[in-house]
């Protein structure tokens, strides 16, 4: 197994060029997709998560998110990407190569179902790992165990068919490069309280899970 050490030190530089972003170790993106499907949802989803994570896990990261296209260059400039919506998804066959070239790199994608985001992402993931299939997640992996502790897995912020939520993961060559969190709409738990009106509980949970995922991302190794 190959073992990865602070990936984004390794495989990208995040160090941002100008004098206002220079204070920053690096940013992080919201994924823009075709075929539809509303990728920009959630709009104060990750600015939150950011501020939450910066303030519990100091990772100094810039406060304000990126829109990227899957198949730009550009993807590779981040070492977390974040991916929502409701509808369809569509990757070309370059972008699906552009993404599994991002992910095999040492890049960390979060899709988030939003609800209906489903039946598209396994398809299209498809193209980008054909070799590999989605796993669920055990609740003992390390991403339900960084500085937030999750014995039952992924925390339910929204009900839609009266599921448990589920993590399921791509794993390459022994490292989690994927994962989907299903039945659950953590990136509405990241929401401004205002945008739900979730209890301040749940959307601390959906919080702490987040920050999780970053802190996996970035720190881990595997």
């Amino acid at each position: 197994m190959i073992k990865f050490v602070k990936v984004w030190l390794l495989l990208f530089s995040f160090w941002l060029v100008t004098d206002a972003q220079a204070q920053y170790a690096y940013k992080i993106a919201k994924l823009k997709y075709n075929g539809g499907g509303d990728w920009y949802a959630n709009k104060t989803s990750l600015p939150n998560l950011i501020k939450f994570a910066n303030t519990n896990l100091r990772m100094n990261i810039y406060p304000e998110e990126d829109i990227v296209d899957v198949g730009s260059p550009e993807l590779f400039s981040y070492p977390f990407v974040h991916m929502t919506g409701h509808g369809n998804v569509v990757f070309s066959d370059a972008e699906a190569q552009n993404l599994r070239r991002y992910l095999m790199s040492g890049g960390f994608l979060h899709i988030d179902d939003n609800y209906g985001l489903e039946k598209f992402i396994r398809r299209e993931m498809k193209k980008v790992f054909p070799e590999l299939n989605f796993v669920e997640l055990p609740f003992s992996h390390p991403i339900y165990n960084q500085k937030f502790k999750f014995p039952s897995g992924l925390p339910k912020v929204h009900e839609h068919d009266g599921k448990a939520p589920q993590g399921f993961g791509l794993i390459w060559q022994g490292r989690l490069v994927c994962f989907f969190s299903l039945e659950c709409d953590l990136g509405n738990g990241w929401e401004d309280q205002t945008v739900y009106n979730d209890p301040e509980p749940v959307r601390q949970q959906a919080l702490r899970m987040g920050a999780n995922l970053l802190q996996y991302a970035t720190t881990s190794y595997q």
